[in-house]
């Protein structure tokens, strides 16, 4: 009798184990089809090789002030490589202290995302990159003004004809942008311990965050937030289920209604993708939410629905911790030095 007994619990405990071992397998089979980890190696650019001395000339572009009317903002002032790719401000303080309209998104794995800025209007990072220049609120420049800036500068003049070599004269703000695009393109953030786990390492995860994987999953979060940068790739109104508080989803601000004038496309913006997202508070369009627990909880009722637990959305924010890849170390620049020829900044009034 106590053998029988003995060897039924035997059978018992080999049953869970069994199940949880295919439960675990199933997760993994199940995230491994919505999700794909990030390549380690640069993407390329379909219109725009990405070559070494392009990427070069972009960094140093990427990090110049000189490219703003007033010679104080540069591209790195909004997307910050050592935040996360982010200011960390609401919205972003540009030309002359304005505060822009909507939270500056991560530079870092943009390249993956169908189209730039949160209504979708640059179809690629070579189009995003002229338009915080010629912004008002941001660098208030023109393309004359950055063309006669960069000629002005022997250093930059040799660059660029290394950058874009054949060209009669490759000094131009095309090129410009098309620089900063390949650069870009390198902010990559490979390997980080969800990548791992898409890749069979099971182990990468903790119990926790499996949870959280699986709520994401299951809830439907990843019905929108899904492929390679966890996000990015489609639009959707905000508001799907209940609008959120005016502060949260400000009236004014119609999303890609803006870019298309479709009635559909009201309060429509592209989905933001999640990679790094533990590094980029504040989060919405709005930047008024500076918690990801918070965050998690207005999505889920805001797009879903669905009231979610304490432990729900700890799990959650436990697995979004876990798409932290390795941060691209970029060493700042020695820009080139200007000339009697370089126009004066101009002073902000």
């Amino acid at each position: 009798m106590r053998k029988l007994a003995f060897t039924t619990a035997a059978a018992a405990i080999a049953a869970s184990i069994g199940s949880a071992n295919a439960s675990a397998d199933d997760l993994m089979k199940k995230a491994q089809e919505a999700f794909q980890p990030i390549p380690t190696a640069t993407p390329q650019i379909e219109d725009n090789p990405v070559t070494a001395a392009k990427v070069d000339l972009g960094k140093v572009l990427f990090f110049d002030p000189r490219l703003s009317v007033s010679g104080l903002v540069s591209c790195n002032t909004c997307h910050n490589l050592g935040m996360g790719g982010v200011d960390g401000e609401e919205t972003s303080i540009g030309h002359g202290w304005q505060k822009g309209p909507r939270n500056a998104p991560t530079v870092l794995n943009a390249v993956f995302n169908v189209a730039q800025f949160w209504d979708g209007r640059a179809k690629d990072l070579k189009a995003q990159a002229k338009g915080p220049v010629q912004a008002p609120v941001e660098m208030n420049a023109t393309p004359a003004h950055v063309e006669s800036t960069l000629a002005s500068m022997p250093a930059y003049v040799e660059s660029f004809k290394k950058a874009f070599p054949g060209e009669a004269s490759p000094v131009t703000f095309d090129n410009m942008a098309k620089a900063i695009e390949a650069f870009e393109a390198t902010l990559t953030t490979p390997a980080s311990r969800f990548d791992s786990y898409l890749q069979g390492k099971a182990s990468a995860l903790n119990a926790q965050e499996k949870e959280g994987l699986a709520l994401f999953m299951d809830k439907g979060c990843s019905g929108c937030h899904n492929g390679v940068n966890v996000g990015g790739q489609a639009y959707f109104p905000f508001g799907v289920v209940a609008k959120p508080s005016a502060d949260i989803l400000p009236p004014g601000d119609k999303g890609r209604f803006n870019v298309t004038k479709s009635a559909d496309d009201e309060y429509v913006f592209r989905v933001a993708p999640l990679r790094n997202v533990a590094l980029t508070a504040p989060y919405f369009h709005s930047g008024k939410v500076w918690n990801l627990k918070e965050a998690v909880g207005i999505m889920a009722a805001s797009q879903l629905g669905q009231t979610l637990s304490d432990r729900e959305e700890d799990a959650i924010v436990a697995f979004l911790g876990t798409l932290t890849g390795k941060q691209p170390k970029v060493e700042y620049p020695i820009l080139p030095i200007r000339s009697a020829d370089t126009p004066l900044p101009k002073p902000v009034e």
